[in-house]
């Protein structure tokens, strides 16, 4: 018997498909939902982010923060995740938020995929880009 771990912020986001297998130290930041299609393969270390921040400072931090106000001091929000029926994603690959990896496509071994990947791609790199069709029948 194998011991996966995976670690999760809420661990009620999340929504998996059937026939799904997870490999050891996944990491799966669900502040907003992650879904994961059915047959779909995710090897060691992969991340999953939804939760990110806006990219400017002035609109990062939060104004006129204090420690008595006990509010944070920067401004967070999360976009969902969705995995296709189909996929593998390989080891180490990290997706960001707001990412759709469309049915059937495989992710290379350590990309980092920040934009949607359509259907039945292989796509690779950081940032992650398709390097061609497959699943043509």
């Amino acid at each position: 018997m194998k011991n996966t771990q995976i670690l999760c912020d809420y661990d009620c986001n999340i929504h998996i498909g059937t026939n799904v297998s997870i490999n050891m130290n996944c990491t799966f930041v669900d502040c907003n939902k992650i879904q994961i299609g059915n047959n779909v393969l995710i090897a060691s270390n992969v991340q999953i982010y939804t939760a990110t921040h806006p990219i400017e400072l002035s609109e990062r931090l939060t104004s006129n923060w204090t420690p008595e106000s006990k509010a944070y001091f920067y401004q967070t929000y999360a976009l969902p995740v969705k995995i296709g029926d189909g996929c593998w994603i390989g080891g180490g690959v990290i997706v960001l938020p707001n990412v759709t990896i469309g049915n059937g496509s495989v992710i290379g071994a350590g990309s980092v995929v920040t934009k949607d990947i359509p259907d039945n791609c292989v796509a690779v790199g950081n940032p992650c880009r398709i390097l061609r069709k497959i699943n043509q029948v």
